[in-house]
């Protein structure tokens, strides 16, 4: 292969790569933490979103995430009110 060759196959990966990592930091303009009780222990996660609901909604999926096992866990997790939650960007 030609060193021209490789250097524009370099290229195009990184604009495609930039492209993706533009394209997906776009859409968040709201960042908010969600901490919950779970197990008599606080799990605080944050999450994204183009409104300040999806931003929470993000947050609370990600601090139900690993600390559940099983569907019915996941459901009252998702559903329990934040101990505490705060968001910037809205």
């Amino acid at each position: 292969m030609k060193p021209l060759h490789v250097v524009a196959i370099l290229l195009a990966m990184l604009l495609f790569m930039g492209a993706v990592v533009w394209s997906t930091l776009q859409g968040t303009q709201v960042e908010c933490e969600v901490c919950l009780e779970f197990s008599g222990e606080e799990v605080c996660r944050s999450g994204r979103g183009e409104t300040t609901e999806e931003a929470l909604q993000a947050a609370q999926e990600s601090a139900c995430g690993g600390n559940v096992s099983g569907m019915a866990e996941l459901i009252a997790c998702r559903s329990a009110p934040p101990v505490r939650s705060r968001c910037d960007g809205d």
